[in-house]
């Protein structure tokens, strides 16, 4: 099993970020987090890195639905997103958490259930992309 979904796309990093955000956006997902990774490397350790973002990406409601049936899921949340470019620049990819393997260790089957509507969710999400 894998753990995450991805696609390689044409689009320049910016470009794919940006649609990346509205595809999210579409499937009911906001952005509650935003990481840098090249800007963090080149400050904390002053080393230079390919343009790397992570998004953490939350649908209130499914996280809400979570949380009841779960209250430690939290540690889990949220939904990674990342959008990378490819070696070279010439395209980006695009990958996201699969929730169903991420949930796999908690024994809770309506929480499994809550993962995979999730998971379609992501995909679709970078299926528009």
């Amino acid at each position: 099993m894998t753990y995450y979904y991805s696609k390689t796309s044409d689009l320049p990093f910016a470009e794919a970020v940006a649609r990346t955000r509205e595809a999210l956006t579409d499937q009911g997902f906001g952005i509650i987090t935003e990481i840098d990774v090249t800007n963090t490397f080149k400050q904390k350790l002053n080393v230079d890195f390919r343009p790397y973002v992570i998004l953490g990406a939350c649908n209130p409601k499914a996280a809400h639905e979570a949380l009841l049936q779960e209250d430690k899921v939290g540690v889990m949340l949220p939904c990674n997103v990342i959008v990378q470019q490819l070696a070279g620049g010439g395209g980006s990819e695009i990958a996201a958490v699969d929730p169903v393997a991420s949930m796999s260790a908690i024994q809770n089957p309506g929480l499994k259930a809550k993962a995979g509507e999730i998971g379609a969710s992501l995909r679709r999400a970078l299926d528009a992309i």
